[in-house]
């Protein structure tokens, strides 16, 4: 089987790195706060030290990180990926980034012989454990075919989106979509609730009515029980928007809602639910009505 390097092992990353652990892969780990290995050692992962001894050696290496920043050093850095890379190895990036930045990484990987596929997911948490996410791809069919045992481990689906770049495209203009589901979620709750319908019984419309949707299915309980543990965090929904703003703004795209979204957005992290799920962005507009949707008065 191949040997793998799987870097970032955040909310995503560690379950992720654990499915390919259960299925007998070679797993060497990485994280900048070196206690995430742990867990990982000891289901039989080798830990190491820096991103450059991660991917050394290895068939394929797996990034899962937060933001542009952080692959730069993981890619860049003195102790980076690329210093490791040889021909024929495949690197497979699963964070949300800037398109512009996922072309640049295919362009640096390439010129040292190696394979790129960006490669974001959807479906949080839960599928990372269950190993039920959703790929979409930007890069060469040949190459997402010779990793294919990789990804159908991790995942129920890939989506072939097109050469490089296109997947981080997908995933931004997808999650503008989850944003403003989320904040329509929010925003009928409140006024469900400021009127006196219960809302569990407003719930249960919306998901048998033209309203339904995702964010209804996974957040409409976790609103109602106040339950803001997180699954995707408020802050990350943030990032992912302001990424998909630059790119509306780069490519002339009008994007009202996603602007909207943005802001409503950056109001709950000002508020300080950045490391909350998402679905708390709820609590700005149950300031706003004065009591909580679960029908309890603000304190």
């Amino acid at each position: 089987m191949k040997k793998i390097g799987f870097i970032g092992l955040g909310t995503m990353g560690a379950p992720m790195a654990a499915n390919l652990l259960q299925k007998g892969y070679d797993v060497t780990v990485y994280n900048r706060t070196a206690a995430k290995c742990e867990p990982l050692v000891a289901a039989g992962a080798t830990a190491a030290a820096t991103p450059r001894e991660a991917a050394s050696g290895r068939d394929v290496v797996i990034t899962m990180v937060s933001n542009d920043d952080s692959i730069r050093e993981v890619f860049y850095g003195e102790d980076g990926i690329l210093k490791s890379l040889e021909a024929d190895m495949t690197v497979i990036d699963s964070s949300t980034i800037s398109p512009g930045l996922v072309k640049e990484l295919a362009a640096s990987i390439r010129e040292r012989g190696a394979r790129f596929l960006d490669a974001p997911v959807t479906g949080s948490k839960p599928a990372a454990i269950d190993g039920t996410l959703v790929f979409m791809v930007g890069g060469e069919a040949s190459v997402l075919e010779g990793v294919s045992d990789i990804f159908d481990t991790l995942g129920k689906k890939v989506i072939h989106m097109g050469q490089n770049g296109s997947g981080s495209v997908a995933k931004l203009a997808h999650n503008t979509m989850v944003g403003i589901n989320n904040l329509a979620l929010a925003e009928g709750f409140a006024i469900a609730a400021k009127s006196g319908i219960p809302a569990d019984n407003f719930l249960e419309l919306v998901q048998l009515g033209s309203a339904g949707s995702k964010a209804a299915e996974l957040k409409g309980r976790k609103i109602i029980e106040a339950d803001f543990s997180n699954q995707f965090s408020l802050a990350l929904m943030l990032k992912d928007l302001k990424l998909a703003s630059s790119l509306t703004d780069g490519s002339g795209i009008p994007s009202p809602m996603l602007n909207l979204a943005k802001s409503l957005f950056q109001t709950g992290e000002t508020q300080g639910y950045g490391d909350e799920d998402l679905s708390a962005v709820v609590k700005c507009y149950e300031t706003w009505i004065g009591q909580t949707i679960g029908g309890k008065p603000l304190q």
